[in-house]
């Protein structure tokens, strides 16, 4: 499974609401509560719409909810009068919704997710900020719904690189974690290793606490015991103590640790 990373140019444009409280709520799985600090300015601003739709739909790739308010956000922000940059991220989240959809098995939107991070790659420019989030996320489908490991990891690269120039430490969690993944699957177990736990690194270094508990999962599976039972009780810990979230961790602790 994956996470998501807010678009760096949605957040640049809100940053002292999307990296205050908004982050904060985010950062624990808060995202009702940090989408309702967005309720009033997302009626007039572009960023805000974006960001609170953003938010709705990660909290459907995190608890398999909430899908209808998530698409009414979305809808919200994509009637608005936006700038093809704009354009170009609401069909990036659109994108990232429908794969969501499809990832969870609640409905098969693998033509819409696809056709929506195509839009996505047109509209956005060639150095537009946002464009190493779309290629993870084109990445995150070559992956998961095409079944192209070497699309996917092509989309991660080039995600990766980005995300390091800009210093995007969120989203850079997620290409480490992605190519890691890709790694173990080939066999190269010292690159696995590395990426696992430059992941859980970044994650811990940017409070990302939602991610955290996924992140010490995966780094368990490469790492010799007995710490490897210690990564899944921290793990196991950690998630009971945010309600279980993300709900698709739920079956790596089954028994519990």
């Amino acid at each position: 499974m994956t996470e998501t990373a807010v678009p760096h140019q949605v957040r640049a444009a809100g940053a002292v609401v999307a990296d205050g409280a908004v982050w904060r709520l985010r950062s624990r799985g808060c995202w009702d509560e940090a989408a309702a600090l967005l309720d009033e300015p997302a009626r007039t601003e572009p960023w805000a719409a974006l960001v609170r739709a953003e938010l709705l739909a990660e909290r459907c790739m995190f608890t398999g909810e909430g899908w209808e308010r998530a698409e009414e956000a979305l809808r919200a922000a994509e009637s608005m009068s936006l700038d093809d940059e704009e354009r170009g991220t609401a069909a990036c989240e659109r994108g990232y919704l429908a794969y969501a959809s499809t990832l969870l098995r609640v409905r098969d939107r693998a033509d819409e997710a696809r056709a929506a991070l195509g839009r996505a790659a047109a509209l956005l420019a060639p150095d537009s900020p946002g464009r190493a989030l779309l290629d993870f996320r084109r990445g995150l489908v070559a992956q998961h719904v095409t079944g192209n490991p070497q699309a996917a990891e092509a989309g991660f690269r080039r995600a990766h690189n980005a995300a390091l120039g800009h210093g995007d430490a969120l989203l850079a969690s997620c290409t480490w974690r992605h190519l890691a993944a890709l790694a173990l699957a080939a066999g190269d177990l010292a690159e696995a290793r590395n990426g696992f736990a430059e992941s859980l690194r970044l994650r811990e270094e940017t409070g990302f606490l939602v991610g955290i508990a996924p992140a010490l999962v995966s780094l368990a599976e490469v790492r010799p015991e007995p710490e490897a039972e210690r990564l899944r009780a921290e793990a196991f810990r950690l998630h009971r103590a945010l309600g279980g979230v993300p709900r698709w961790l739920a079956p790596a602790f089954d028994p519990a640790p």
